[in-house]
């Protein structure tokens, strides 16, 4: 109860704090912006009940992305990991190269993937998976490496295939690793989701970011902003809840 009603707490605390300084004219007034630029929380939400059927309809779009850009990176980075740490050539050889992957802002290559694939849903769901996969990776890989030396030679004793001692002792052992990356990884997808929107899109919730700040609907975006921050959260908890199931021993 505690750890719920803390944040909760303080949650409400800096929504009341937000409702009074925009109210006030507080913080318009001290950044010389018009009152209607400065939501407060009330419009908010009165902006999020008006809008619930098109923040819906475009939430459906970016979280398919997201879901299907996860999938993809856990597939491929998961596969790299393990490949990496069963063969010491494939390590040395790629390796670098998926740091140096991360050393491309995703707002550069995203029009480039765009203009090969189209508006459609295949850019987007490369960009999400080329933003999760970096953390899927190592995490997994370092797992691997975590493993007891002296569990490997106890399975090498008892005439264990090098499949066996994989499956039995260093997948076990990878799965905290994994989960940790996962966790890192579904907080991010959205990002990499409204970048590949903000690039190329006439749907999902980046996109109608885009087209709210054109008409100066700053309620509307917030409200947006607060259905991406909740879509992060839910996929949060729903790994957190999977890690529990499936790392019992943890």
């Amino acid at each position: 109860m505690r750890r719920v009603l803390l944040p909760a707490a303080s949650l409400a605390l800096l929504i009341g704090i937000w409702q009074v300084v925009t109210s006030t004219g507080a913080i318009a007034d001290l950044f010389s912006l018009e009152p209607y630029l400065v939501p407060s929380p009330v419009e908010i939400a009165e902006s999020l009940w008006d809008n619930r059927m098109l923040l819906t309809e475009n939430a459906w779009v970016t979280l398919r992305e997201i879901l299907f850009g996860i999938l993809c990176a856990v597939a491929f980075g998961v596969g790299f990991a393990v490949a990496m740490h069963r063969w010491r050539t494939v390590h040395d050889a790629t390796y670098p190269l998926i740091v140096a992957s991360q050393t491309i802002p995703v707002i550069v290559i995203a029009p480039i993937l765009i203009v090969w694939f189209g508006y459609g849903l295949p850019p987007k769901v490369f960009i999400v998976a080329l933003v999760c996969f970096f953390p899927i990776t190592v995490a997994a890989l370092d797992g691997l490496r975590a493993v007891d030396p002296e569990a490997v030679k106890m399975m090498r004793t008892l005439d264990a295939s090098r499949w066996q001692r994989f499956w039995r002792v260093e997948a076990p052992t990878a799965l905290p690793q994994l989960f940790t990356g996962l966790k890192i990884a579904v907080v991010i997808a959205p990002i990499g989701a409204v970048f590949a929107e903000w690039v190329g899109s006439n749907e999902g919730l980046g996109h109608l970011i885009q087209a709210d700040q054109a008409y100066f609907d700053v309620a509307r975006q917030f409200a947006t902003v607060a259905v991406l921050s909740a879509m992060a959260l839910a996929l949060m908890g729903l790994t957190a809840l999977a890690e529990r199931r499936v790392v019992r021993w943890r």
